[in-house]
């Protein structure tokens, strides 16, 4: 990864989700599975504001509907990183190796403008 990258900062999102929780008595009801569930939730809930639409409906989206995809990527976000401090996982580091590891999978020469799967090259 490029060494001038501004390097990822989830753990002061990480910390307030924890207080949040803590201060609701919320940390019971957040087991992996039911972070999980919920994050899948959201996720369909997210997709919902895309079914049935063309790519240039996207462009059209007005000021009140982009708020709300914008909720629902927060609540995606918030999920996935509870769900990453539940599981002891540094979501920031994993994030950059993976993508580490999908830039060996899809290096530039055979990947750029190529929709296909890096098995496919």
């Amino acid at each position: 990864m490029n060494e001038t990258a501004t390097p990822i900062q989830l753990m002061p999102l990480r910390d307030a989700l924890r207080d949040f929780a803590r201060q609701r008595d919320w940390d019971q009801f957040h087991t992996p599975r039911n972070l999980a569930t919920a994050l899948a939730v959201e996720a369909a809930e997210l997709l919902e504001h895309f079914q049935w639409l063309q790519d240039d409906d996207v462009a059209k989206f007005d000021e009140r509907k982009r708020e709300s995809v914008g909720e629902e990527l927060a609540d995606v976000l918030l999920y996935l990183v509870r769900l990453a401090d539940k599981l002891g996982v540094d979501l920031a580091a994993a994030a950059v190796r993976k993508l580490e590891l999908n830039a060996a999978k899809y290096p530039v020469a055979l990947a750029k403008g190529s929709s296909k799967k890096y098995t496919e090259f």
